[in-house]
């Protein structure tokens, strides 16, 4: 055996004792995953969404799991309003000769929440999310898809933080 497979192997036996160092120490402090967020309804309506909203169409199948998304408001528990629902793509960065260079890319969403006979569960608010990403008009195929998915990475992470202010309502 030569020197560099001893010194490879001693590198991999370090590698893995701290790894497993540091995944016994995380287990140790009671660590555990975030899980699904129980909802304290059985029914609710989305209204004021787009007919083709792709935040919309995500935040319903993910009530669908625990609770029947229904389309009429007056039979469910809770209505969800959208007051908007907007995507939005700026210019950041631009060269003296007027290339785009940097973009910065935008999700947000106003909603509340209440009650099929108007009392109010949640107040308005306003969730924001922004990404900035470089441009290059040479990879503008490329830079279309990795917009499209921080778009996706965005909406997902909305709808992680409605259905967690969801949780926190009292019916």
């Amino acid at each position: 055996m030569s020197s560099s497979d001893v010194a490879r192997r001693a590198r991999r036996r370090l590698l893995g004792t701290a790894a497993l160092a540091a995944t016994s120490t995380v287990a140790g402090c009671g660590f555990h995953l975030r899980g699904a967020v129980p909802l304290p309804f059985r029914s609710i309506a989305l209204t004021g969404f787009a007919p083709r909203s792709p935040l919309a169409d995500e935040l319903r199948t993910a009530l669908a799991r625990d609770v029947r998304v229904a389309d009429s408001p007056n039979e469910v528990d809770v209505v969800l309003h959208a007051m908007a629902d907007v995507r939005e793509r700026s210019v950041v960065a631009q060269t003296a000769a007027a290339q785009v260079r940097a973009l910065q890319l935008r999700l947000r969403l106003q909603f509340r929440a209440s009650t099929p006979s108007g009392r109010e569960l949640l107040p308005a608010s306003t969730l924001l999310l922004a990404r900035d990403v470089s441009y290059n008009e040479t990879l503008a195929l490329a830079k279309a898809q990795e917009e499209a998915e921080l778009y996706r990475e965005m909406q997902a992470d909305i709808v992680l933080q409605v259905l967690r202010r969801l949780a926190s309502i009292k019916v």
